[in-house]
């Protein structure tokens, strides 16, 4: 095939992959990811409102941000106080390397940053890597800033074969603690405050303005097509921000209906990765405290709570495994999810998705009215296998919850795989849920 055929990308819409691209690029912490989720809403008419103020029961759309999740949610005309929400669920962080507390260390002539392991990475991934730093500032006078050094920085630096040749017989072996700590600099001295002091003058503060940070790393390589057709999407944070641009577009495009029978609502929490259990997380209040808020600013009742409750359905969307080529064996012999395929709709008897026969049929029905097509993974019976918010979700607050997604390769890795038309057929099931 010649570089100027048309490429299979090119049979559907590539703006939404071209844009996913642009978002993940943009958004290397969670604090990035809900500013630039709330900026796309705020584009298409929606506002923000605090937690600490009276919320009043109008139609329209509303968001609220805390930390690194954000609950969006519209109110169409002739919505009652029982009308049942449609809720997209998904996550916004990812397994990285981030900064200790005591962030300055060194040894032997290097300067070095002291990180702790979060989440689940593959953590070869992060070797011989140009790493970038994000997150947030927490300021002297009680406010907040963002902040992303966007141009090597870091840099985790492998062992050489020739002082460890016993990887070709046992593999790469890594400790956590002795072998991730990433260089950015050279001297024999380091300061107490080096890492922050920088940070400061990168951001135009002044010295001693920080007082508290939430920082990690990221690869620096943006996301790009990859393959002969360009029909696959390489990049980093698929897991999960690729749900979570898909969610934002969908309730966004939701959002123009003015008859629609549900209330759409895009709910993004962090802290996935490591169990959920924060004020940001889905095992966190947040969820359920901003439904009833919205169902009691509309004059409802506690009766009226639980009608609506009754009648909520929630897709709990997040990355899946595609069958990878050179592992089929660790795969179900008879559930082979493939890149392209379409999403898939993610399926454990035992509780670790939430799916079951009636949660099937709504997906089912989603993707059939969206001319969709979708597939359904299933783990390995000797296999553990993963969860997501979906199960939590289900039992926190008495929602029936689907869970879905896209098939990638190379999860928890630095950078990841999907097929390139996949975000955008997610998207596509997605907005035919929303709208019911």
């Amino acid at each position: 095939m010649s570089s100027s055929a048309p490429s299979r990308v090119d049979r559907f819409d590539r703006a939404h992959t071209e844009d996913l691209m642009s978002f993940l690029a943009a958004s290397p912490s969670p604090y990035h990811a809900v500013a630039n989720a709330a900026e796309r809403l705020e584009k298409a008419g929606f506002r923000q409102v605090a937690e600490t103020d009276a919320w009043d029961g109008g139609t329209g759309g509303t968001y609220v941000l805390r930390g690194g999740a954000i609950i969006a949610w519209y109110v169409p005309e002739g919505a009652t106080p029982h009308t049942p929400f449609r809720i997209v669920g998904a996550h916004t962080d990812s397994p990285n390397l981030r900064v200790k507390p005591q962030p300055d260390m060194g040894a032997h002539g290097w300067r070095q940053v002291a990180v702790e392991i979060y989440g689940g990475p593959l953590l070869n991934s992060w070797l011989d890597r140009d790493l970038g730093l994000a997150g947030r500032l927490s300021l002297r006078d009680g406010t907040t800033r963002l902040v992303n050094i966007d141009r090597p920085l870091l840099r985790v630096p492998q062992l050489a074969i020739h002082m460890d040749r016993s990887i070709y017989e046992k593999g790469l072996q890594l400790d956590k603690q002795k072998h991730m700590q990433p260089i950015w600099g050279l001297g024999n001295t380091v300061g107490e405050r080096d890492l922050i002091s920088f940070l400061e003058e990168e951001t135009g503060l002044t010295a001693g303005d920080v007082t508290g940070w939430d920082l990690m790393t990221h690869a620096l390589e943006a996301p790009a097509f990859l393959g002969r057709d360009r029909e696959l999407v390489a990049g980093p944070r698929m897991d999960n921000l690729l749900s979570v641009h898909a969610g934002t577009a969908a309730l966004a495009a939701v959002s123009r209906r003015a008859d629609l029978p549900y209330i759409p609502v895009l709910a993004a929490f962090d802290h996935e990765e490591n169990g959920s259990q924060a004020d940001t997380g889905a095992d966190g209040p947040l969820l359920g405290s901003v439904l009833e808020r919205s169902v009691f600013a509309r004059g409802g009742t506690y009766e009226d709570r639980a009608r609506a409750f009754a009648g909520t359905i929630c897709l709990s969307s997040d990355t899946g495994h595609a069958v990878h080529p050179n592992y089929a064996e660790r795969h179900d012999p008879t559930h082979h999810p493939r890149a392209g395929g379409g999403p898939i709709l993610k399926v454990n008897v035992n509780q670790r998705y939430a799916t079951d026969g009636s949660g099937r049929a709504v997906f089912a029905d989603a993707c059939e009215r969206a001319g969709v097509e979708w597939q359904t993974f299933v783990s390995n019976n000797a296999m553990p296998c993963g969860t997501t918010i979906g199960p939590i979700t289900a039992a926190r607050h008495g929602i029936r919850t689907v869970d879905i997604g896209v098939a990638i390769l190379s999860m928890h890795s630095a950078r990841e795989l999907c097929g390139a038309k996949d975000p955008y057929l997610l998207a596509n099931a997605l907005v035919a849920f929303l709208e019911g």
